[in-house]
Protein backbone atom coordinates (compact mmCIF):
# COMPACT_ATOMS: atom_id res chain seq x y z
CA UNK A 1 0.00 0.00 0.00
CA UNK A 2 1.27 3.34 -1.06
CA UNK A 3 2.44 6.26 1.17
CA UNK A 4 -0.28 8.39 -1.06
CA UNK A 5 -3.13 5.97 -0.41
CA UNK A 6 -2.76 5.65 3.50
CA UNK A 7 -2.37 9.54 3.76
CA UNK A 8 -5.33 9.68 1.41
CA UNK A 9 -7.21 7.59 3.62
CA UNK A 10 -6.84 8.77 7.13
CA UNK A 11 -7.91 12.23 5.74
CA UNK A 12 -11.02 10.28 3.45
CA UNK A 13 -11.99 8.68 7.16
CA UNK A 14 -12.49 12.23 8.43
CA UNK A 15 -15.06 13.42 5.48
CA UNK A 16 -16.90 10.73 5.57
CA UNK A 17 -17.60 11.54 9.11
CA UNK A 18 -19.36 14.60 7.73
CA UNK A 19 -22.97 14.28 7.51
CA UNK A 20 -23.95 15.85 3.99
CA UNK A 21 -26.13 13.95 2.39
CA UNK A 22 -29.46 15.10 0.81
CA UNK A 23 -32.59 14.21 2.19
CA UNK A 24 -33.79 10.67 1.91
CA UNK A 25 -37.29 9.17 2.36
CA UNK A 26 -36.71 9.73 6.08
CA UNK A 27 -36.36 13.16 5.39
CA UNK A 28 -33.36 13.44 7.15
CA UNK A 29 -30.57 15.85 5.80
CA UNK A 30 -27.14 16.58 6.87
CA UNK A 31 -25.37 19.74 6.73
CA UNK A 32 -22.98 21.08 4.54
CA UNK A 33 -21.19 23.99 6.51
CA UNK A 34 -19.36 21.93 8.51
CA UNK A 35 -17.58 20.46 6.09
CA UNK A 36 -16.52 23.33 4.12
CA UNK A 37 -15.30 25.21 7.63
CA UNK A 38 -13.06 21.99 8.28
CA UNK A 39 -12.31 21.93 4.32
CA UNK A 40 -11.05 25.84 4.40
CA UNK A 41 -8.91 24.86 7.74
CA UNK A 42 -7.06 22.44 5.95
CA UNK A 43 -6.67 24.37 2.95
CA UNK A 44 -5.60 27.35 4.67
CA UNK A 45 -2.91 25.57 6.23
CA UNK A 46 -1.61 24.59 3.07
CA UNK A 47 -1.08 28.27 1.61
CA UNK A 48 -4.25 28.85 0.33
CA UNK A 49 -6.41 31.76 0.53
CA UNK A 50 -10.03 30.41 1.18
CA UNK A 51 -13.61 32.18 0.41
CA UNK A 52 -16.49 29.98 2.28
CA UNK A 53 -20.15 30.98 0.53
CA UNK A 54 -23.56 29.73 0.62
CA UNK A 55 -26.32 29.00 -2.40
CA UNK A 56 -29.87 27.49 -1.49
CA UNK A 57 -30.37 23.97 -2.35
CA UNK A 58 -33.13 22.47 -3.96
CA UNK A 59 -35.07 21.23 -0.72
CA UNK A 60 -34.45 24.82 0.76
CA UNK A 61 -31.79 24.31 3.09
CA UNK A 62 -28.69 26.54 2.87
CA UNK A 63 -26.04 25.02 0.75
CA UNK A 64 -22.32 25.84 1.46
CA UNK A 65 -19.20 25.78 -1.24
CA UNK A 66 -15.44 26.98 -0.27
CA UNK A 67 -13.14 27.92 -2.68
CA UNK A 68 -9.14 27.73 -2.34
CA UNK A 69 -7.02 30.29 -3.98
CA UNK A 70 -3.15 30.39 -4.89
CA UNK A 71 -2.75 33.39 -6.66
CA UNK A 72 -5.57 33.80 -9.42
CA UNK A 73 -7.08 30.67 -10.06
CA UNK A 74 -7.43 29.72 -14.07
CA UNK A 75 -7.26 26.13 -13.15
CA UNK A 76 -10.10 24.97 -10.74
CA UNK A 77 -10.43 21.57 -9.72
CA UNK A 78 -14.13 21.26 -8.70
CA UNK A 79 -15.32 18.47 -5.68
CA UNK A 80 -18.90 18.46 -4.50
CA UNK A 81 -18.67 17.81 -0.55
CA UNK A 82 -22.84 16.15 -0.87
CA UNK A 83 -23.87 12.85 -0.76
CA UNK A 84 -27.26 11.08 -1.50
CA UNK A 85 -29.00 9.79 1.46
CA UNK A 86 -27.20 6.18 2.59
CA UNK A 87 -29.01 3.38 -0.09
CA UNK A 88 -30.89 0.33 1.84
CA UNK A 89 -28.31 -2.57 2.46
CA UNK A 90 -25.88 -1.22 4.16
CA UNK A 91 -23.89 -3.77 6.54
CA UNK A 92 -21.99 -1.03 8.51
CA UNK A 93 -22.49 2.60 9.44
CA UNK A 94 -22.17 4.38 6.11
CA UNK A 95 -20.52 7.75 8.37
CA UNK A 96 -17.93 5.62 9.87
CA UNK A 97 -15.09 4.70 7.40
CA UNK A 98 -13.78 0.71 7.20
CA UNK A 99 -10.85 -0.66 5.42
CA UNK A 100 -10.74 -3.76 4.04
CA UNK A 101 -8.81 -5.29 1.54
CA UNK A 102 -7.69 -2.36 -0.03
CA UNK A 103 -10.79 -0.50 0.34
CA UNK A 104 -12.52 2.05 2.27
CA UNK A 105 -16.02 1.57 3.05
CA UNK A 106 -18.24 4.77 3.61
CA UNK A 107 -20.79 7.13 2.23
CA UNK A 108 -18.94 9.48 -0.46
CA UNK A 109 -15.80 7.44 -0.70
CA UNK A 110 -16.19 7.37 -4.41
CA UNK A 111 -18.51 10.16 -5.07
CA UNK A 112 -16.64 12.36 -4.24
CA UNK A 113 -14.67 12.69 -1.09
CA UNK A 114 -12.05 10.38 -1.69
CA UNK A 115 -11.12 13.05 -4.87
CA UNK A 116 -11.02 15.94 -1.81
CA UNK A 117 -8.76 13.19 0.52
CA UNK A 118 -6.51 13.10 -3.17
CA UNK A 119 -5.93 16.78 -3.72
CA UNK A 120 -4.83 16.90 0.15
CA UNK A 121 -2.40 14.91 0.07
CA UNK A 122 -1.14 16.24 -3.24
CA UNK A 123 -0.85 19.79 -1.98
CA UNK A 124 1.40 17.81 1.04
CA UNK A 125 3.70 15.87 -1.81
CA UNK A 126 3.77 18.76 -4.54
CA UNK A 127 7.29 20.00 -3.56
CA UNK A 128 5.80 23.90 -4.34
CA UNK A 129 3.43 26.27 -4.05
CA UNK A 130 0.53 26.29 -6.57
CA UNK A 131 0.21 28.93 -8.92
CA UNK A 132 -2.89 30.47 -10.43
CA UNK A 133 -5.02 27.19 -9.54
CA UNK A 134 -7.87 26.67 -7.42
CA UNK A 135 -9.82 23.64 -5.44
CA UNK A 136 -13.20 24.40 -5.30
CA UNK A 137 -15.89 21.85 -3.10
CA UNK A 138 -19.57 22.41 -3.25
CA UNK A 139 -22.34 21.34 -2.33
CA UNK A 140 -26.02 20.41 -3.71
CA UNK A 141 -24.65 18.29 -6.34
CA UNK A 142 -26.75 15.68 -5.84
CA UNK A 143 -29.95 17.51 -5.73
CA UNK A 144 -30.44 20.63 -7.73
CA UNK A 145 -26.66 22.18 -8.22
CA UNK A 146 -28.28 25.14 -6.05
CA UNK A 147 -25.08 26.21 -4.70
CA UNK A 148 -22.91 25.52 -8.49
CA UNK A 149 -25.87 28.08 -9.79
CA UNK A 150 -24.80 30.36 -7.18
CA UNK A 151 -21.03 29.89 -7.65
CA UNK A 152 -21.26 30.38 -10.88
CA UNK A 153 -23.68 33.67 -10.22
CA UNK A 154 -21.14 35.60 -8.39
CA UNK A 155 -17.93 37.13 -8.56
CA UNK A 156 -15.57 34.44 -7.82
CA UNK A 157 -15.73 32.79 -11.06
CA UNK A 158 -13.87 35.64 -13.15
CA UNK A 159 -10.55 34.83 -14.52
CA UNK A 160 -11.38 31.06 -14.26
CA UNK A 161 -10.23 29.29 -18.10
CA UNK A 162 -10.71 25.83 -17.00
CA UNK A 163 -12.17 23.55 -14.38
CA UNK A 164 -12.04 19.68 -13.57
CA UNK A 165 -15.01 18.46 -12.46
CA UNK A 166 -14.29 15.54 -10.07
CA UNK A 167 -16.68 12.24 -10.60
CA UNK A 168 -16.00 8.57 -9.97
CA UNK A 169 -15.14 7.49 -13.57
CA UNK A 170 -13.18 4.69 -13.05
CA UNK A 171 -9.62 6.14 -14.47
CA UNK A 172 -11.48 8.08 -17.51
CA UNK A 173 -11.83 11.51 -18.61
CA UNK A 174 -15.37 12.40 -19.81
CA UNK A 175 -15.49 14.92 -22.84
CA UNK A 176 -19.30 14.64 -23.33
CA UNK A 177 -22.08 13.48 -21.19
CA UNK A 178 -25.82 13.42 -21.85
CA UNK A 179 -28.64 16.02 -19.90
CA UNK A 180 -31.39 15.36 -17.98
CA UNK A 181 -35.23 16.39 -19.16
CA UNK A 182 -38.07 15.48 -16.37
CA UNK A 183 -41.55 16.48 -17.32
CA UNK A 184 -44.90 16.02 -15.98
CA UNK A 185 -48.15 15.96 -17.65
CA UNK A 186 -51.76 16.85 -15.29
CA UNK A 187 -54.85 16.67 -16.01
CA UNK A 188 -58.12 17.69 -13.81
CA UNK A 189 -61.33 16.58 -14.54
CA UNK A 190 -65.18 16.12 -12.53
CA UNK A 191 -64.47 12.72 -10.91
CA UNK A 192 -66.95 11.10 -9.86
CA UNK A 193 -69.28 7.46 -9.24
CA UNK A 194 -67.70 4.89 -11.86
CA UNK A 195 -71.00 4.21 -12.76
CA UNK A 196 -70.77 7.29 -14.99
CA UNK A 197 -67.58 6.87 -15.92
CA UNK A 198 -69.44 6.28 -19.83
CA UNK A 199 -70.12 10.24 -19.72
CA UNK A 200 -67.20 11.86 -17.35
CA UNK A 201 -63.91 12.65 -18.53
CA UNK A 202 -61.45 10.41 -17.55
CA UNK A 203 -57.66 11.76 -16.72
CA UNK A 204 -56.20 8.45 -16.32
CA UNK A 205 -57.37 7.47 -19.84
CA UNK A 206 -56.23 10.56 -21.70
CA UNK A 207 -53.06 10.56 -19.70
CA UNK A 208 -52.51 6.68 -20.77
CA UNK A 209 -52.83 7.58 -23.91
CA UNK A 210 -50.11 10.39 -23.89
CA UNK A 211 -47.61 8.12 -22.20
CA UNK A 212 -47.92 5.36 -25.20
CA UNK A 213 -47.26 8.24 -27.77
CA UNK A 214 -44.59 9.75 -26.08
CA UNK A 215 -43.17 5.96 -25.79
CA UNK A 216 -43.65 5.74 -29.18
CA UNK A 217 -41.75 9.49 -29.94
CA UNK A 218 -38.85 7.80 -28.12
CA UNK A 219 -38.66 4.90 -30.64
CA UNK A 220 -38.66 7.08 -33.40
CA UNK A 221 -35.60 8.39 -32.45
CA UNK A 222 -33.68 5.35 -31.45
CA UNK A 223 -31.07 6.00 -33.61
CA UNK A 224 -30.85 10.10 -33.48
CA UNK A 225 -27.63 11.78 -31.61
CA UNK A 226 -23.50 11.64 -32.16
CA UNK A 227 -22.09 7.97 -32.50
CA UNK A 228 -22.15 6.04 -28.85
CA UNK A 229 -24.85 8.42 -27.38
CA UNK A 230 -27.83 7.49 -29.68
CA UNK A 231 -31.74 7.34 -28.45
CA UNK A 232 -32.95 9.91 -25.97
CA UNK A 233 -33.45 6.99 -23.22
CA UNK A 234 -37.33 7.66 -23.08
CA UNK A 235 -38.38 6.50 -19.70
CA UNK A 236 -42.15 6.45 -18.51
CA UNK A 237 -41.72 6.88 -14.85
CA UNK A 238 -45.41 7.42 -13.09
CA UNK A 239 -49.40 7.68 -13.71
CA UNK A 240 -51.09 8.21 -10.85
CA UNK A 241 -54.27 9.46 -9.52
CA UNK A 242 -56.84 6.93 -8.60
CA UNK A 243 -58.15 6.28 -5.51
CA UNK A 244 -60.36 3.67 -5.58
CA UNK A 245 -61.93 1.08 -8.04
CA UNK A 246 -65.35 2.48 -8.39
CA UNK A 247 -63.74 6.01 -8.48
CA UNK A 248 -63.30 8.15 -11.37
CA UNK A 249 -60.22 10.10 -10.83
CA UNK A 250 -60.46 14.07 -10.58
CA UNK A 251 -56.91 14.23 -11.28
CA UNK A 252 -54.48 12.53 -12.94
CA UNK A 253 -50.53 13.35 -13.61
CA UNK A 254 -47.86 11.17 -16.13
CA UNK A 255 -44.28 11.52 -15.36
CA UNK A 256 -41.18 10.99 -17.46
CA UNK A 257 -37.96 11.45 -18.39
CA UNK A 258 -35.51 11.52 -21.32
CA UNK A 259 -31.27 12.07 -21.11
CA UNK A 260 -30.86 14.60 -24.40
CA UNK A 261 -27.54 13.98 -26.39
CA UNK A 262 -24.93 17.65 -27.36
CA UNK A 263 -26.48 19.16 -29.99
CA UNK A 264 -30.39 17.65 -29.31
CA UNK A 265 -33.40 19.90 -30.72
CA UNK A 266 -34.86 20.45 -27.50
CA UNK A 267 -37.52 23.14 -28.85
CA UNK A 268 -38.42 19.90 -31.48
CA UNK A 269 -39.15 17.83 -28.86
CA UNK A 270 -41.14 20.58 -26.63
CA UNK A 271 -43.15 21.29 -30.12
CA UNK A 272 -43.78 17.49 -30.17
CA UNK A 273 -45.09 17.06 -26.38
CA UNK A 274 -47.43 19.87 -26.74
CA UNK A 275 -49.02 18.72 -30.25
CA UNK A 276 -49.13 15.20 -28.68
CA UNK A 277 -50.92 16.24 -25.86
CA UNK A 278 -53.12 18.73 -26.87
CA UNK A 279 -54.26 16.09 -29.82
CA UNK A 280 -55.45 14.02 -26.99
CA UNK A 281 -57.10 16.43 -24.69
CA UNK A 282 -56.81 20.55 -25.00
CA UNK A 283 -56.76 20.65 -20.81
CA UNK A 284 -53.89 18.47 -20.22
CA UNK A 285 -50.75 20.84 -18.77
CA UNK A 286 -47.01 19.86 -19.62
CA UNK A 287 -44.40 21.19 -17.28
CA UNK A 288 -40.35 20.57 -17.23
CA UNK A 289 -39.47 19.76 -13.76
CA UNK A 290 -35.68 18.77 -14.37
CA UNK A 291 -33.75 20.66 -17.20
CA UNK A 292 -30.24 19.93 -17.04
CA UNK A 293 -28.28 20.06 -20.45
CA UNK A 294 -26.24 18.36 -22.10
CA UNK A 295 -22.40 18.16 -21.89
CA UNK A 296 -19.65 18.32 -24.84
CA UNK A 297 -15.49 19.87 -24.64
CA UNK A 298 -12.56 18.38 -25.51
CA UNK A 299 -10.88 21.00 -25.21
CA UNK A 300 -8.81 19.37 -21.91
CA UNK A 301 -8.43 16.44 -22.85
CA UNK A 302 -4.70 16.24 -23.44
CA UNK A 303 -4.10 17.77 -20.35
CA UNK A 304 -5.11 14.54 -18.68
CA UNK A 305 -4.53 11.93 -21.22
CA UNK A 306 -1.82 10.87 -19.85
CA UNK A 307 -3.13 10.02 -16.93
CA UNK A 308 -6.14 8.27 -17.64
CA UNK A 309 -7.40 5.20 -19.24
CA UNK A 310 -9.37 6.74 -22.06
CA UNK A 311 -11.26 10.21 -23.37
CA UNK A 312 -14.89 9.45 -24.20
CA UNK A 313 -18.11 9.76 -23.00
CA UNK A 314 -20.05 9.26 -19.73
CA UNK A 315 -23.04 7.59 -18.65
CA UNK A 316 -24.45 10.23 -16.13
CA UNK A 317 -24.65 13.90 -15.60
CA UNK A 318 -22.73 16.03 -13.90
CA UNK A 319 -21.90 19.87 -12.96
CA UNK A 320 -19.58 20.14 -15.75
CA UNK A 321 -22.77 21.09 -17.95
CA UNK A 322 -23.23 24.62 -15.73
CA UNK A 323 -19.12 24.90 -16.18
CA UNK A 324 -19.28 24.45 -19.77
CA UNK A 325 -22.96 26.98 -20.28
CA UNK A 326 -20.82 29.87 -17.99
CA UNK A 327 -18.13 29.64 -20.76
CA UNK A 328 -15.61 27.63 -19.07
CA UNK A 329 -13.78 24.58 -20.65
CA UNK A 330 -14.63 21.33 -18.71
CA UNK A 331 -13.60 18.04 -18.06
CA UNK A 332 -14.89 15.62 -15.83
CA UNK A 333 -12.38 13.20 -14.11
CA UNK A 334 -11.61 11.19 -10.59
CA UNK A 335 -11.23 8.40 -8.45
CA UNK A 336 -13.97 5.68 -7.41
CA UNK A 337 -16.38 4.10 -10.36
CA UNK A 338 -20.09 5.37 -10.91
CA UNK A 339 -21.07 1.59 -9.99
CA UNK A 340 -20.18 2.46 -6.57
CA UNK A 341 -22.02 5.55 -6.16
CA UNK A 342 -25.10 5.20 -4.86
CA UNK A 343 -24.85 1.63 -3.18
CA UNK A 344 -24.62 0.27 -0.47
CA UNK A 345 -21.21 -0.36 1.13
CA UNK A 346 -19.94 2.48 -1.40
CA UNK A 347 -16.48 2.16 -1.54
CA UNK A 348 -13.13 3.58 -3.40
CA UNK A 349 -10.09 1.38 -3.52
CA UNK A 350 -6.38 2.04 -2.15
CA UNK A 351 -5.05 2.10 -6.03
CA UNK A 352 -7.60 4.63 -7.19
CA UNK A 353 -6.78 7.02 -3.84
CA UNK A 354 -3.02 6.22 -4.69
CA UNK A 355 -3.73 7.45 -8.87
CA UNK A 356 -6.06 10.22 -7.86
CA UNK A 357 -3.30 11.78 -5.54
CA UNK A 358 -0.76 11.46 -8.73
CA UNK A 359 -3.51 12.99 -11.17
CA UNK A 360 -4.24 15.84 -8.67
CA UNK A 361 -0.20 16.84 -8.47
CA UNK A 362 -0.22 17.31 -12.40
CA UNK A 363 -3.18 19.45 -12.43
CA UNK A 364 -2.10 21.89 -9.41
CA UNK A 365 0.69 22.79 -11.29
CA UNK A 366 0.01 24.79 -14.44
Amino acid sequence: MSTDATAAAQHLSRLVSFKTQQAGADGIAGEEQPICDHLAHELAKRGARTTLGTGTCTDGRTGAYVLASWGTPKRVINIHIDTVPANAGWSRDPWVAHVENDRLYGLGSADTKGAIAAALVALDTLGGVPQDVGILCSGDEEAGSGVMTAFLDGPHKAGIEQVIVCEPTARAAGIAHRGVLAQKATLTGLGGHSSKADFLPKPLAHLARLATQLDDAGIRRLHDGPAGMTGTCLNLAALAGGVAFNVIPGRAELEWSIRPYPGFDFAGWHAEVSRLAQAIHPDIVIETTVDHAPFACDALADLVRPHVQRVGNLDFWTEAALWSAAGIDAIVVGPGDIGQAHAADEFVTFDDLAWAVGLMRALLVR
